[in-house]
C-alpha cells in the first residue's frame, strides 16, 4: 500500500465508487492557485483558483455549506451547497442544493436545483459541453502575470 493509501499500479486506472472522496479541503484550509484533479474532491474550506477535472475522468466535486470556491470549475459531476463565485462547466450532472450560491454563468447538461439556491448569472443548458473552453483542461495559469503552462506536461513528484 502506497504512502496515501493507493497502493496497486499507479499506471492502472482504478474503478470508481460513486460518492468517494479521495481529496478533502478542510475547513481551516485555504488553497491560492488552480487545482486539477482526479477521483473526488470535497471541499469544507476555500479554494481561490481554477478547479478543474482532469480529462476523461469521472471526476465529482462537491462544495459543502462552509466551503467556496473563487474560480472557473469544469468537473462532470458537481454538487454545490456553499458558495462559487466563477463560471461553471458541469459536462455530466449538476445539483444546486439549497444553501448554494453561485455568481457566475453555469453550463450544465443534467441539473438538479432545490428550493433555496440561488444562481446569480446564465444558466445554459450544454448537453455536448462544447462551451466549457479547451482551455480550462490543456492551460493554467495566473491571468494578471500571464504566467501559463501546459499542465499536460508536468509532472508530479512523488
Amino acid at each position: 500500500m502506497g504512502i496515501f493509501g493507493g497502493g496497486g499500479d499507479a499506471r492502472k486506472p482504478r474503478k470508481r465508487k460513486p460518492g468517494v472522496v479521495d481529496t478533502l479541503v478542510g475547513s481551516n484550509t485555504e488553497i491560492r492557485g488552480d487545482v486539477l484533479f482526479s477521483g473526488g474532491l470535497h471541499v469544507d474550506g476555500r479554494i481561490k483558483g481554477k478547479v478543474l477535472a482532469s480529462q476523461g475522468d469521472d471526476a465529482t466535486l462537491s462544495v459543502s455549506e462552509s466551503g467556496s470556491i473563487e474560480g472557473d470549475i469544469s468537473v462532470p459531476m458537481l454538487t454545490v451547497n456553499g458558495q462559487v463565485s466563477g463560471n461553471v462547466f458541469a459536462s455530466d450532472k449538476m445539483v444546486l442544493a439549497s444553501n448554494a450560491r453561485v455568481t457566475g454563468n453555469v453550463y450544465y447538461n443534467r441539473l438538479e436545483v432545490q428550493a433555496g439556491a440561488e444562481v446569480n448569472g446564465q444558466m445554459v443548458h450544454d448537453p455536448t459541453g462544447d462551451r466549457a473552453p479547451a482551455s480550462m483542461h490543456e492551460t493554467r495559469g495566473d491571468s494578471a502575470t500571464g504566467d501559463v503552462r501546459d499542465l499536460r506536461r508536468q509532472k508530479i513528484a512523488s
